[in-house]
């Protein structure tokens, strides 16, 4: 089973996506020729910006590692549901970090997101206020030596070129993934329940297609039809032919859902599901996931996962919460603070309480 599996869970990065096959048939997409999206920096994560660790902070059991690679071997997207807090944003950084994807492409949705949000924004307001002040530039001094025809007719000034629209024209982190990159880019598509009820349908065109149009580079395609334009994370210029924006290798994505509402089948079968079940009353999980942020806690760990499981029988409470514990409870959160039962009083309030910071 090794040997299938691209993404293995483990710690160390590797190349093994190199192995990963052609895909099926009806998952082909041809975004043109290699060229400088191949170059992109594949040890970052987080937009590029910061490294990736050298111990991963997420430990993914068989069937989420099972979850990941049949995404990967079909090109589909993964929807990951469950609790807030059990690893489903950060299963996108452990899959980047082991595959040495680059950095992680992040969309948050909210209630007013928007498919157009997530591909590209145009600048019409600055391309408008470039005009203008194009019109209001004196014209350039006419050479007497030159004749009469070639200043155009009656004297003219040659007219100005063509603005270059990709000054104008940014593409959103699901646009950035779908550019024609060598290797699939990783995004985080982060609580796409809490978005218009809308995106999913708007989404699966995009998603069959592996590629959209931006109309305002389509329309001035025969006086610029290739134009560069500026991906989401700040790396190399994205070059669109004629408006089209098709994927090369299709991206590895991720789609978080809280479990706020239901997805429309046609919505759902064309994505990979996994539920990630809840680890507050698992002591075993709870263990392993505090030694991978807070490796060698000890006794300030068990105190603080003792204290979590019991209260995590009475009301609803987080995995961010008893790591906040553990490190306040340890020598690197300081020794001069209050008695350990405020401490936990403090940072493991329930999250279905409306009474929080009360005494």
């Amino acid at each position: 089973m090794t040997l299938w599996r691209i993404y293995q869970g483990v710690d160390e990065p590797h190349d093994r996506i190199a192995d990963l096959p052609p895909p099926p048939p009806w998952r082909e997409f041809d975004g043109g020729a290699d060229g400088a999206l191949a170059r992109v920096d594949r040890d970052a994560v987080g937009g590029g910006r910061r490294r990736l660790p050298r111990r991963a902070a997420y430990r993914a059991d068989e069937r989420t590692v099972d979850a990941v690679n049949t995404a990967l071997y079909l090109r589909r997207p993964l929807l990951v549901s469950g609790d807030p807090g059990v690893g489903k944003s950060t299963l996108a950084d452990a899959v980047a970090r082991e595959l040495r994807l680059g950095p992680v492409l992040r969309w948050s949705v909210n209630s007013r997101t928007t498919l157009r949000d997530g591909l590209y924004r145009y600048d019409s307001l600055g391309r408008l206020e470039d005009a203008g002040l194009a019109r209001h530039q004196p014209a350039p001094a006419v050479d007497p030596t030159r004749s009469a025809g070639s200043a155009g007719a009656a004297g003219a000034p040659p007219a100005a070129p063509f603005a270059d629209l990709g000054r104008y024209v940014s593409l959103g982190p699901l646009g950035t993934a779908l550019a024609p990159y060598a290797l699939p880019r990783v995004l985080l598509i982060d609580e796409i329940d809490k978005g218009d009820v809308d995106l999913p349908n708007d989404l699966l065109d995009v998603f069959e297609e592996g590629g959209f149009e931006i109309p305002e580079l389509t329309r001035a395609a025969d006086q610029q039809p290739t134009v560069a334009v500026r991906p989401h994370d700040g790396g190399p210029a994205v070059s669109v032919t004629r408006g089209s924006v098709q994927c090369r290798a299709f991206p590895f994505v991720i789609l978080t859902s809280n479990g706020e509402r239901e997805f429309p089948p046609a919505f759902l079968r064309r994505c990979i599901r996994l539920h990630l079940p809840s680890a507050h009353q698992d002591g075993e999980r709870l263990r392993a996931i505090v030694e991978a942020h807070l490796p060698g806690a000890g006794a300030a760990a068990e105190a603080a996962i003792g204290a979590f499981l019991a209260r995590a029988s009475t009301g609803e409470l987080s995995t961010d919460q008893l790591l906040n514990a553990v490190y306040l409870l340890s020598p690197s959160g300081g020794s001069a603070g209050p008695d350990r039962e405020r401490l936990v009083d403090l940072v493991m309030q329930h999250l279905n309480d409306s009474a929080t910071g009360r005494p």
